[in-house]
């Protein structure tokens, strides 16, 4: 199983990267052993801003092309979303916006996991349900979401997992249900 996973933030302490990255150990470790993991960093991809103006006289990026293609090439995605201002992060909006104009349908039916956390006690709420309603249109197969907050009670940065029982059982549900979906896909 060939999974793409990333926080969606340009920050390189995110939080959210913490919880994408631990979904990636466990799922490798205790879900699908050996599984394929491309944990990627969205600075990586950093492109200018999106306009309609600059797309038509420069074109779409290679970037997101790159990244649109990583998407494809996956079985599954596992995206953990950073809130700002109650929304997407700018850098995630960004990728995102352009690997749209390459096809609406960005996602391209894979499976997901999404989820969110924050400092605070809404876990990023506001940005999950965003993604968790527009995920269906933009080509997802949404199989779990949840949110993390506040973070540092419920995970343990020092031994990057989650400290709370019932969070850490979610997960691996979530993931089960992931995987569930992509084997039966790969079988289709």
């Amino acid at each position: 199983m060939k999974v793409l996973a990333f926080a969606a933030t340009s920050s390189r302490h995110s939080i959210n990267k913490a919880i994408v990255t631990h979904a990636t150990q466990v799922l490798a470790q205790e879900i699908v052993p050996g599984a394929d993991i491309d944990l990627i960093d969205l600075n990586d991809f950093e492109m200018p801003i999106y306009s309609i103006d600059r797309e038509n006289d420069t074109g779409i990026p290679a970037l997101a092309q790159q990244f649109f293609d990583k998407i494809g090439a996956a079985d599954a995605v596992i995206i953990s979303y950073a809130e700002h201002n109650g929304s997407y992060t700018a850098a995630y909006k960004n990728i995102f916006d352009w690997a749209s104009r390459i096809n609406a349908k960005v996602f391209q039916g894979k499976p997901m996991l999404i989820m969110s956390a924050s400092p605070g006690p809404g876990g990023a709420s506001n940005v999950l349900k965003a993604a968790t309603d527009s995920a269906p249109h933009f080509g997802a197969d949404l199989k779990a979401n949840f949110s993390v907050g506040p973070f540092a009670q419920r995970f343990d940065a020092e031994q990057g997992k989650f400290s709370d029982v019932l969070l850490a059982d979610t997960l691996r549900d979530a993931l089960r249900a992931l995987q569930s979906s992509a084997a039966d896909k790969a079988e289709g």
